[in-house]
């Protein structure tokens, strides 16, 4: 239902509790007469060093969703985004499908996941050879790999900043990310795309677009223009990359 502050729509927004970056960049958006209510998937062990550590911290967020997806739905939204990216590709294409369809059933709500949004920016944007960076163990970006592969592109490279907790993924600065880009980027890649949605990266995405001229994907852009297309708001929004600037 909508509201005062949300008289176009009201999305719900889950995150892991260690989440920081989200709702900034949501709101930032500066979307008029949209609101967004978060619920927190509660992370008591952030740490993620290595392969094993991650699978636990995917076993937290598994654990603490249905807690989170909960609080969200009293504020009556009428469409539930995932602020988290990870556990969105794993199992790859039908794993995506089966985690969309368990929301929509728990939820009766349309759902738009990290994974898909970014399968349509990419569709969108007429790429399909592309480079992806994300802030995980190696184990993360075998499935985000998979499920881009399973999801018809082409993944010239793929890798991930290997932080050591989840708090430290909002750590990451420019400095770091631009030299991640400049690695992977070259002239057989169509697009680059980020995911990890603690990784603040929209504003710099916009500013690489320009530098490299092709698309650069951040995951929160990704989602949030999903969120608002889906929705039907077709309001363009400068200095968030290309996606929500011309499509």
């Amino acid at each position: 239902m909508t509201n005062v502050v949300g008289p176009r729509a009201v999305f719900g927004v889950v995150v892991p509790s260690t989440n920081t970056v989200v709702e900034h960049d949501y709101w930032r958006a500066g979307i008029e007469g949209v609101a967004f209510r978060a619920g927190s998937m509660y992370i008591e062990n952030p740490v993620m060093n290595d392969d094993e550590d991650f699978q636990a911290l995917l076993g937290q967020i598994r654990a603490s969703i249905d807690v989170a997806v909960r609080d969200v739905l009293t504020a009556e939204p009428e469409r539930m985004v995932m602020g988290m990216s990870a556990e969105t590709f794993w199992g790859g294409v039908e794993g995506n499908a089966a985690f969309e369809r368990r929301l929509q059933e728990r939820t009766g709500l349309p759902v738009t996941t990290g994974a898909s949004a970014c399968r349509a920016a990419l569709q969108t944007l007429g790429v399909r050879r592309i480079a992806v960076f994300s802030p995980y163990q190696p184990i993360a970006d075998v499935e985000v790999g998979r499920f881009f592969t399973e999801a018809g592109f082409d993944v010239a490279a793929i890798t991930g900043l290997r932080c050591p907790s989840a708090m430290d993924i909002a750590r990451v600065d420019e400095t770091r990310l631009d030299a991640m880009v400049a690695e992977l980027d070259g002239p057989d890649v169509e697009a680059v795309v980020q995911v990890g949605t603690n990784l603040s990266f929209v504003a710099q995405a916009d500013r690489l677009e320009a530098a490299l001229g092709k698309p650069v994907v951040a995951i929160n852009a990704a989602t949030l223009w999903h969120a608002l297309r889906e929705h039907g708001i077709a309001d363009q929004v400068s200095g968030a990359g290309s996606l929500l600037r011309d499509h």
